[in-house]
């Protein structure tokens, strides 16, 4: 969308989800469901400590237990007994386990502990209870890692989970800045902000997804079917042909390597806790990122290769990879799933004001501007006051 001309917009704003596997390596970053923290699964460093109760926001100390007592209280459905910290929001508790695991207290793989077998101090029958409630996790654990989550803990860490920003789109008809080019999901942006709410996703594809596609093709009906560069498809096949043909050059590059690569930087420089020196090396890093892309090449034929396919990301994502890094630089505060250590507090009065859109300009670089919020309706502004 951005190559043909489309707005984005928030791109700093990544959320991710606090509980992903992280061993062994061949399965690290596949997500571990919310659902263990909610049956009274309890997170825990090296030491032992339950350090979520540690650090409670002021925003949410009204609304979160006191003590461990009371947060199993909860668990068990006690409407008069508040949450455990583990379920407080998502952002928050990623920032306090890579906390734990930059200071020395993470479980050996770079996680820490997520312990649901500790509730047989409260239940007789805990070893069913468990895999009754998370049959998936018990399955997963035990297939994937050799864990038997009913008798010890896991070991957990933030992963990626979700992208707030994305193609800017019309609220009504879901059409992007390119006339025709229509976009709903996950790959749009502005229903959720600087931080998507759990569950919020899958009604964000049932109601703008309707919306786009009728939109969409109204469109088509009203603009008939668009012309075709012969010349354009042909460059765009060399192009997609080309990792293909590079497999016997001396210095073709692997394509996961070079994703991995990436991962790893965008990672340590400009994941969950950020500052501007660390994202500016992530900016310079990319160059040499890209001239190793154009180099990518993937051994095979056109069937069922995974590496080819991994070779026409790598554009895409370095491309993704620079927005989310020119975004987070310029939004000089903390916001949602956007957290900055070097403006580590809201700026309601700048930042809060204001978005930051992403497009190609015409010499083909990447150019960035601020744009003011759209203003809410008075009783949608009410509500986000109240919440504080």
């Amino acid at each position: 969308a951005y190559h043909a001309g489309a707005e984005l917009k928030d791109m700093e704003f990544l959320q991710f989800h606090p509980t992903g596997m992280v061993w062994p390596l061949s399965v690290r970053g596949i997500l571990v469901t919310e659902g263990v923290r909610g049956e009274g699964g309890v997170l825990r460093n090296s030491e032992g400590r339950r350090f979520m109760f540690d650090d409670i926001p002021d925003l949410y100390k009204d609304q979160t237990a006191t003590d461990p007592e009371e947060g199993w209280r909860y668990v068990m459905g006690d409407k008069n007994a508040k949450r455990p910290p583990e379920l407080l929001t998502r952002d928050h508790v990623a920032r306090c386990i890579v906390r734990e695991v930059r200071e020395g207290r993470g479980s050996p793989h770079g996680g820490v502990f997520l312990d649901i077998a500790w509730i047989k101090e409260k239940l007789p029958n805990a070893e069913e209870h468990i895999k009754r409630k998370l049959p998936s996790m018990y399955h997963q654990f035990k297939t994937l890692a050799g864990v038997d989550i009913t008798r010890e803990p896991m070991e957990v860490g933030p992963t990626m989970h979700y992208a707030m920003g994305g193609i800017n789109v019309d609220g009504d008809t879901q059409m992007s800045t390119v006339p025709g080019l229509f976009a709903c999901g996950e790959c749009a942006a502005g229903l959720h902000g600087a931080n998507r709410l759990g569950g919020n996703s899958l009604s964000d594809l049932v109601v703008f997804g309707k919306r786009a596609g009728e939109h969409a093709a109204r469109f088509a009906k009203e603009h008939g079917a668009p012309s075709v560069d012969d010349a354009q498809l042909e460059e765009l096949e060399r192009e997609a042909l080309a990792p293909l043909e590079r497999q016997s050059e001396a210095d073709a590059e692997n394509p996961y390597q070079i994703q991995r690569d990436l991962q790893e930087l965008m990672q340590e420089k400009a994941g969950i806790v950020r500052q501007e020196k660390l994202l500016l090396e992530a900016l310079e890093a990319l160059p040499k990122l890209r001239a190793r892309a154009a180099r990518a090449a993937a051994p095979g034929n056109r069937e069922y290769n995974n590496g080819w396919h991994t070779a026409l990301d790598l554009g895409n994502l370095l491309t993704c990879a620079e927005m989310t890094i020119r975004a987070a630089i310029e939004r000089k505060e903390s916001r949602g799933a956007h957290f900055r250590e070097d403006h580590d507090q809201k700026d309601p009065e700048k930042w809060g004001k204001v978005n930051l859109i992403l497009k190609k300009g015409p010499d083909g670089s990447m150019q960035i501007e601020e744009r003011p919020v759209e203003p809410l309706r008075d009783d949608l502004q009410r509500i986000i006051e109240e919440q504080g």
